[in-house]
């Protein structure tokens, strides 16, 4: 069972994701918070399997509340989900900056936001098809700012972990990874847990960002 606590200032938007995701067999709401401050309180308290934020809420935005969770400095994070009515760049980046798993627009239709939770929850992440391109493209010109460089990362991954880190940036699953290069999907997974730690990332999606901003691979025109 996928546990989520969802947090935004509409009792509309609370109310209705919480039916949504509540519906679902899988999943279940273990509580609701209002802004950024209960949120945050909440979420240590219950430690859900996914925090679902917004970004603009009372006391405590969703991107101050991600990095509380899931930044940098935090030893036992939480998987973030960021669902936002606002695609402005500043908020994306904020937000994966801040540790966030996954970034959602509220307009997204149903069964994406249900697919994105059950993402998140696995450790995948997610970002809107929308945003996707600009969203790496714009890392691939910032400044540098994960932990291990890319020519460090020459010498730190593996010639396998280096194949599974392209093939995760052209957005293949585990599963179309392991058809790949004719391995078990339990090795595709071993594989990425030892990886992600050495890259500084805490999920699939940060590991793709990374290997753009770092130029392991190049964002297509």
């Amino acid at each position: 069972m996928i546990r989520v606590v969802i947090a935004d200032d509409q009792p509309l938007v609370r109310t209705g994701l919480s039916v949504l995701l509540g519906a679902e067999d899988d999943i279940e709401v273990v509580g609701v918070a209002a802004d950024g401050i209960e949120a945050v309180s909440l979420a240590r308290s219950l430690r859900p399997d996914v925090v679902c934020l917004d970004i603009r809420m009372p006391g405590r935005d969703g991107i101050s509340a991600a990095r509380e969770l899931c930044g940098p400095e935090v030893a036992d994070p939480l998987p973030v989900l960021v669902l936002t009515t606002f695609d402005l760049d500043d908020y994306v980046f904020g937000a994966l900056e801040a540790g966030a798993s996954g970034f959602l627009l509220k307009d997204a239709d149903p069964d994406t936001i249900v697919s994105a939770v059950r993402s998140v929850a696995e450790g995948r992440g997610t970002l809107d098809d929308a945003l996707t391109h600009r969203v790496l493209r714009e890392f691939a010109t910032r400044r540098r700012t994960m932990p291990v460089t890319a020519q460090r990362a020459a010498d730190v991954l593996t010639a396998r972990e280096t194949e599974i880190l392209l093939l995760l940036a052209q957005g293949m699953s585990n599963e179309e990874i392991a058809g790949e290069l004719v391995l078990e999907i339990s090795t595709v997974k071993s594989h990425l847990a030892r990886m992600l730690p050495k890259l500084g990332v805490r999920s699939r999606l940060q590991a793709v960002v990374w290997a753009y901003q770092n130029r392991v691979v190049e964002v297509p025109d």
